[in-house]
């Protein structure tokens, strides 16, 4: 499992993957893990990691204790400030507010995700449901002038689907201000 782009607590959970009680063999993390530091990581199962070392594969750095001592405090501190309850909450304030949208605008198809993790899919047929990376594209890029970074996978075959995925300490009032910029940006397609 690669929750790189996820980030810790962001899905309302410390990782995504464990609302969907998955084993795990490897996972990989990085990015928000080191609070802003460089602070990559791989684990594994046990079954795999005696088997490296069998291989004779081994991995090392320098500065392995003090990234640990990191890791664990940052874990540490986003349960502390209770990190997934909050992106839980603003996470279902963002939510709420996009089916708002969704009903306000026809071209708004699928919204799907979890926490501070959403999806928004434009379409350009409501009743065919297909995707219009065109139109997600164009309401991208007005976003963008207008003060709100929005997340477009705009590669063909992707369809026409934003990824919002505001910071976990990000606050109600940021979120209506963004939501009133996508609803201004909206307005104008």
């Amino acid at each position: 499992m690669d929750e790189a782009q996820i980030r810790v607590g962001r899905t309302s959970q410390i990782l995504a993957f464990q609302k969907e009680n998955i084993v795990l063999d490897i996972l990989a993390l990085s990015k928000a893990l080191g609070c802003c530091l460089p602070l990559p990581c791989v684990s594994t199962c046990v079954k795999i990691e005696h088997g490296c070392k069998e291989a004779g594969l081994m991995w090392l750095t320098t500065d392995s204790n003090t990234r640990s001592q990191l890791m664990l405090a940052t874990k540490c501190c986003r349960l502390r400030d209770y990190i997934c309850k909050h992106a839980s909450e603003r996470g279902g304030q963002l939510r709420s507010r996009f089916i708002k949208l969704q009903q306000k605008y026809w071209f708004i198809g699928d919204i799907r995700g979890r926490g501070l993790l959403q999806g928004i899919e434009f379409i350009s047929n409501p009743k065919a449901k297909s995707f219009d990376s065109d139109l997600g594209q164009a309401v991208s890029e007005c976003a963008m002038t207008c003060g709100i970074s929005c997340n477009i996978v705009s590669l063909s075959g992707m369809g026409g689907v934003f990824r919002l995925a505001p910071p976990v300490i990000v606050t109600a009032e940021e979120i209506e201000e963004g939501l009133k910029i996508l609803d201004k940006t909206s307005s104008f397609v």
